[in-house]
């Protein structure tokens, strides 16, 4: 890592994090450009947020002192249909200049040592996680760093080897849990495993098995949702490949991680996607996206004709490509 991270931890208190005993929050803010509304502070969950409390905005400032979970993963806004600025908090007072503008990426936060390094964290290219935790094993970062950034693209072994780099005070946090839980998920869905079976709804309403849809060739369940812009531009090579390969043993089922009907029928509709879509549109709490370890999107298992796994995350070119070299 650069020096830069590393100068702010020799400067600032290391903090030890556990799942966080509740105490009373000292946290104060003005907005920019706006005298009066209501700023909502959330609890961040599961890559969602979830209101807890709300506060009046009077001529541009605002308070929180609400009892919470200290140290803990919060996020502040004005508008809960909208992002929000995430925010990591200590036991410290804590001042926020919000700036709603540009997804709130210009708002400064003072007091919070937890956020000066993830700030710092954020800035930083190439990061290499393991590092990262080395040299912060005891910080809520890097158990976020390694939950949120990188386990989607780690293998269950180095996820595995990862955890054993932080610090056992963060071992009983939500994030490590999850954590834990899909080191086993990603085992069983391994190439070569069994694709477990699952029913959804399709946008009709009707349930639909994904085991019903196998035996007649490779089968790519393709997790996806309307507001993920690399799903988005990903849906024209599927289209493609799908066009081409349609007729000699390959189809598509889709599993969309959308929280509204409305938005992912329009998507499938705009995109062209002529498959089997299915959704409990339950966002990141999908049941298939659990099922298979989904920690990111666009996201891919493609299955023979029994319903093993013979290839994961195949895009682009890639996965004409493999097909190409199966059906042949």
């Amino acid at each position: 890592m650069k020096k830069y991270i590393l100068s702010i931890l020799i400067s600032l208190v290391a903090f030890s994090c556990g799942t966080g005993e509740p105490e009373g929050l000292s946290l104060n803010g003005n907005v920019e450009g706006i005298s009066e509304g209501k700023v909502y502070l959330q609890k961040f969950e599961n890559k969602m947020y979830r209101v807890i409390d709300s506060a009046e905005v009077i001529d541009g400032q605002f308070s929180f002192s609400k009892n919470v979970q200290l140290p803990e993963i919060y996020g502040l806004t004005l508008d809960t249909t909208k992002g929000s600025l995430l925010l990591f908090l200590d036991k410290n007072p804590v001042v926020v200049k919000l700036d709603s503008s540009s997804y709130y990426r210009n708002s400064v936060v003072t007091g919070s040592a937890l956020q000066d390094l993830f700030v710092a964290y954020k800035k930083e290219r190439g990061v290499k996680i393991d590092e990262f935790i080395k040299a912060n094993p005891k910080s809520l970062v890097s158990a976020y760093a390694l939950y949120r950034d990188f386990s989607y693209r780690l293998s269950s072994d180095e996820i595995k080897a990862n955890i054993q780099l932080l610090d056992s005070s963060l071992w009983k946090t939500p994030y490590v849990q999850v954590l834990e839980e899909l080191t086993k998920t990603l085992e069983a869905v391994s190439v070569g495993k069994q694709a477990p079976d699952f029913t959804a709804k399709d946008t009709d309403g009707n349930q639909v098995k994904l085991s019903d849809h196998l035996g007649k060739g490779y089968l790519l369940i393709d997790f996806w949702a309307s507001w993920c812009g690399p799903c988005r531009r990903e849906n024209p090579n599927v289209v493609k490949v799908y066009n081409e390969y349609k007729g000699k043993g390959f189809d598509v089922f889709a599993v969309s991680l959308d929280k509204g009907k409305e938005a992912w029928v329009a998507a499938i509709k705009k995109d062209n996607l002529t498959w089997t879509h299915v959704s409990d549109l339950l966002y990141w709490d999908s049941e298939p996206a659990k099922l298979y370890g989904v920690r990111a999107i666009p996201s891919n298992l493609l299955v023979d004709k029994d319903g093993v796994i013979v290839a994961k995350n195949i895009r682009g070119e890639e996965l004409g490509k493999t097909l190409k070299n199966l059906l042949n």
